[in-house]
């Protein structure tokens, strides 16, 4: 099966695509980096040459409002006007759990408005909503310090791995379209500020975590329904303690 991932050189893009090929797949990472600009349209007709499925994993070099809609809504149209012209039989696209809860967040409406497109667009597709990644805590604890005091909800999420969500999205491409959305998630739901809190602590970071019910997450204040599945999710194997002895020594 000939696979296009786009965004292939990203975090995801790259486990993926190492994840095809070992099953035997052609996969092909496609990027900027590599002449394929999904924001422009260039190189995306001579891409998707006998290409079988789509992976749409990139994501906005800019999360301001307008120009992470432009990202979406811009790159996913061309996507799909070049899989129709090239025959593509299935178009799996990486989105966000809770997008459409967080109304206030100008990147999730700018997800909502890409599934959405997806929903419209006449090629066969599964769309993918995931759970914030575990490799992300970093940036999130970073967004909401302020010199030595971090302050963040005490929201519910059940983040995942990336390698787990690599996982599971090469199951979905390697499958039948679904022409709806599958849920992925981490074994166990924590609180936002928790989860802050357990990173800086294994990475021996003295930072104050201070939980606050009114600090904002993406623009948007989040509850409990905000970041976790609505339905019963896939579930990737791996928990947060067991990658945090891996990937945030001290």
């Amino acid at each position: 099966m000939r696979i296009i991932v786009i965004g292939g050189s990203g975090l995801i893009g790259k486990k993926l695509v190492a994840i095809l090929r070992g099953r035997g797949h052609e996969a092909v990472p496609a990027s900027p980096s590599s002449g394929v600009n999904a924001l422009t349209g260039e190189g995306l007709s001579a891409a998707m040459a006998g290409a079988d499925v789509v992976v749409d994993v990139s994501n906005s070099p800019s999360f301001a409002d307008d120009a992470v809609m432009e990202f979406f809504s811009a790159s996913t149209r061309h996507l799909l006007a070049a899989e129709r012209a090239g025959g593509v039989r299935h178009h799996v696209a990486l989105s966000v759990v809770g997008a459409d809860r967080l109304p206030d967040s100008g990147y999730m409406r700018a997800k909502v408005a890409q599934e959405g497109l997806i929903k419209s667009g006449g090629i066969p597709h599964t769309i993918v909503r995931a759970t914030q990644f575990f490799e992300f805590v970093g940036a999130i604890a970073e967004s909401a310090a302020k010199g030595r005091t971090i302050r963040l909800p005490p929201a519910l999420m059940q983040p995942i791995a990336s390698d787990d969500v690599a996982a599971a999205l090469a199951d979905v491409a390697t499958a039948g379209p679904r022409d709806g959305t599958v849920e992925i998630a981490g074994p166990e739901p924590i609180r936002q500020d928790d989860f802050v809190r357990r990173y800086l602590l294994a990475r021996g970071d003295a930072r104050e975590v201070v939980t606050d019910a009114g600090a904002r997450y993406f623009g948007a204040i989040p509850d409990d329904r905000s970041l976790t599945p609505a339905g019963v999710p896939l579930l990737g194997p791996t928990r947060f303690d067991d990658w945090l002895r891996r990937e945030a020594p001290r």
